[in-house]
């Protein structure tokens, strides 16, 4: 089975080919973070007037990526929430719009159970049950998968995510925007004996970052003179903090819960220093997927979409953008 994806949630517009759930056959993702850099943020206006943009030059460029016609196509799968109304009813439609011309069938997804498909994607096949933990710049979850379909949800962000929190970090130490990638490079190859409060929010799964943020920033505001390699350190403490909160937390929910392993996914999981803390912490198996495949990207939504189709899960003219599209309860 061969599903054309779309994934346009956010600021990036997305459109691949994927076969059975598991083979990317082409996979194209037009990023806006140069467009929305000079704001320190995404400016959802600007964000869907540049999805109308570039939505069809992207899906016409994956076909020809792909050596594909919609005659090789079996079904199309989009995200249809959570994320940003706009970006959202741009891909929705132009989904709805091919469905409708080529009569294939049309399943909308969501896009944090995309991210967690984004793991079926590499050469080794996850095994169920699993601890799922997804973090991005709205979302900081984690959720037991006991099957495809079957979901539970342990804990979210009580605040801040961590993706949010790392834009607001970078922004309080004056680094560029995204704030993820602004703070791994600033504060890479550096040790530090400075550091900040976590907040381990006792018996619960939940996560909370608003705390961290807010000490760097007092601790910025009472520094009277700011040098580079004070900055470098107080990078490397504020990464520290998130990614120590997020891994002694996952690991000890699975372990809790005798899963199998734990996936990472969301853009954050692109973060070296999760990745590496969360391997060699974890005396369980860890799968993470590459990083291209861990920010948003419509590959993810259709090794999501086949055991959506498998399963009789369509939606065909039904389907609605949801902004706010719960996930897992």
């Amino acid at each position: 089975m061969q599903i054309l994806a779309i994934e346009t949630s956010c600021d990036e517009t997305s459109v691949a080919i994927v076969q059975d759930g598991r083979q990317i056959i082409s996979n194209i993702i037009a990023s806006q973070v140069d467009i929305h850099a000079r704001y320190g943020g995404i400016v959802p206006e600007v964000a869907s007037r540049q999805h109308m943009l570039t939505m069809v030059p992207v899906a016409s460029r994956t076909l020809a990526d792909a050596g594909l016609s919609f005659k090789d196509i079996d079904a199309i799968a989009v995200t249809h929430g959570p994320g940003l109304a706009g970006s959202l009813i741009i891909g929705v439609n132009f989904a709805k719009s091919l469905s409708l011309a080529s009569r294939l069938p049309l399943v909308g997804i969501n896009h944090l159970e995309g991210h967690i498909y984004a793991n079926w994607l590499s050469e080794q096949q996850p095994e169920m049950p699993c601890l799922c933990l997804i973090v991005s710049g709205g979302h900081s979850d984690l959720i037991l998968m006991q099957d495809h379909g079957n979901f539970r949800k342990l804990g979210n962000t009580r605040d801040d995510a961590a993706g949010e929190a790392f834009d607001k970090g970078a922004r309080i130490l004056g680094l560029s925007y995204p704030g993820g990638p602004a703070i791994q490079a600033t504060a890479a190859g550096i040790s530090t004996s400075m550091t900040l409060p976590r907040a381990w929010l006792k018996d619960s799964y939940d996560f909370s970052f608003s705390g961290v943020k807010t000490a760097l920033l007092h601790m910025v505001e009472e520094k009277k003179e700011i040098s580079s390699s004070w900055i470098k350190e107080a990078a490397a403490a504020f990464q520290d903090a998130i990614v120590d909160v997020l891994v002694t937390k996952t690991i000890q929910a699975a372990l809790r819960l005798s899963v199998k392993q734990i996936l990472l996914s969301g853009g954050v999981a692109a973060n070296s220093k999760l990745r590496s803390r969360m391997i060699s912490d974890s005396p369980l198996p860890v799968l993470i997927p590459p990083p291209i495949l861990c920010t948003d990207n419509a590959a993810m939504i259709g090794a999501c979409a086949y055991y959506h189709i498998t399963a009789g899960q369509i939606d065909n003219g039904r389907l609605d953008v949801v902004p706010r599209l719960a996930f897992a309860s």
